[in-house]
């Protein structure tokens, strides 16, 4: 494939991106679109504009996508209760498919032959961008300049920006403590000071959370509502997919809910080791696992609960547009229709507890389980069969051991 005659780039407006745009222009000599996504990281974006359009961007796309985020991408995976090793939300991995996505469409639309982002070789977010756009798009070039570019340093990286007349920020001149990526679902920091495992994260690293020693001596109570498996309702209000995330990401800042420290294991093979602040998403998942425990049967659970780490793997690793995740989730949503009720949480001092649930779709039978007399809805008589046709097995194997060989 020859050299791209126009390039997309997924363009933040900071400092590295910006090089990156100068650069695109300098190497290839071709026109370069940017494309700006509001993904909740709590930033204006207009300065952004503004920036790609003195520095020649030949179109710049500034876009909401806030609400299609929660909605067709962070409430599909929580129906999962997706948790990558057991601990991590996947709240970068889950916003690179929609950033791929729009690249990809607005080539089609530019009539753009290649699309850039600005993903480093060392990391995961290189495989999740280009593994989607291959899925969407066989025939698109994908440039990564952290991966072509002679620009090995912070400094030679300052001298780029400075012989181009990119401007910069003071406090971008020296090393950069740490990096911060950031959209409605999580904050992920990690390098730098953060690379050393040994060491506790500075108090300063954390953005959206409160420490929960210091969070309110008082717990809150909170009801979500819940239909066909996504959060529909807060405290009784509708709310839209986002709204409700943002609101949650409030309360959970508030009482210090969401912090993880994590060393885990990167797709490209290196351990690596991140801090992550995910409020309103923790708090999504303890709501979610709460109504599903009387809407959804055991054995339907049970299963989700096989698969689920085979799916957040998936997810982790970019591969959101492969056949296998689509076939997962059309299980997963299959197993979601009769989630639907209302979720009653405690929140209070980094921890959110479910203390009651109900739904008119639920499960759960009093008249089965009640200590008192249940009228004849159960024959406690009935578990004997089951012991003994369960036990069968176990009997013949202990009467084999005991036989030797």
């Amino acid at each position: 494939m020859g050299a791209p005659e126009k390039i997309v780039l997924a363009y933040s407006g900071g400092l590295d991106t910006s090089i990156i745009l100068k650069w695109l222009q300098t190497e290839y000599r071709c026109e370069v679109v940017t494309f700006t996504a509001d993904l909740g990281q709590g930033e204006e974006l207009e300065p952004a504009r503004i920036k790609a359009e003195k520095m020649g961007a030949s179109s710049v796309y500034i876009e909401d996508l806030r609400e299609e985020f929660v909605r067709d991408f962070v409430f599909p995976m929580f129906r999962a209760n997706a948790l990558y090793e057991g601990l991590y939300l996947l709240g970068t991995s889950i916003a690179r498919p929609l950033i791929s996505k729009r690249l990809v469409e607005i080539a089609a639309v530019e009539g753009a032959d290649a699309v850039a982002h600005g993903a480093t070789g060392k990391g995961n977010d290189q495989v999740r961008f280009e593994l989607a756009a291959y899925a969407l798009n066989p025939e698109i070039k994908v440039i990564a300049p952290w991966r072509d570019w002679e620009l090995s340093s912070r400094s030679s990286l300052i001298d780029f920006a400075e012989k181009h007349q990119i401007s910069i920020a003071k406090d971008k001149r020296g090393e950069a403590p740490f990096s911060v990526d950031a959209n409605l679902l999580h904050t992920s920091s990690e390098g730098k000071i953060l690379e050393d495992p040994s060491k506790e994260a500075p108090h300063y690293i954390y953005q959206r959370t409160v420490s929960p020693e210091l969070a309110p001596d008082v717990p809150e109570y909170i009801e979500i509502g819940f239909r066909s498996g996504d959060a529909e309702s807060l405290n009784g209000e509708i709310m839209s997919p986002a709204k409700v995330l943002t609101v949650l990401n409030d309360l959970g800042g508030k009482h210090g809910i969401g912090r993880l420290d994590l060393v885990e294991g990167r797709f490209v093979g290196m351990k690596s080791r991140g801090i992550y602040e995910t409020p309103g998403g923790t708090i999504l998942l303890e709501a979610h696992r709460g109504i599903e425990s009387i809407t959804l049967d055991r054995g339907a659970a049970h299963l989700k609960d096989e698969l689920m780490p085979r799916y957040a793997e998936l997810i982790y690793n970019g591969f959101w547009y492969s056949p296998e995740r689509e076939m997962l989730q059309a299980l997963i949503d299959s197993s979601q229709e009769y989630v639907t009720g209302t979720v009653r949480l405690k929140l209070y001092k980094g921890s959110v507890k479910t203390v009651s649930r109900w739904s008119d779709y639920s499960l759960y039978s009093e008249a089965h389980v009640t200590f008192e007399d249940d009228a004849g809805a159960y024959d406690q008589k009935d578990a004997a069969g089951f012991i003994q046709l369960n036990a069968l097995r176990l009997k013949l194997l202990a009467a084999r051991k005991r036989r030797g060989p």
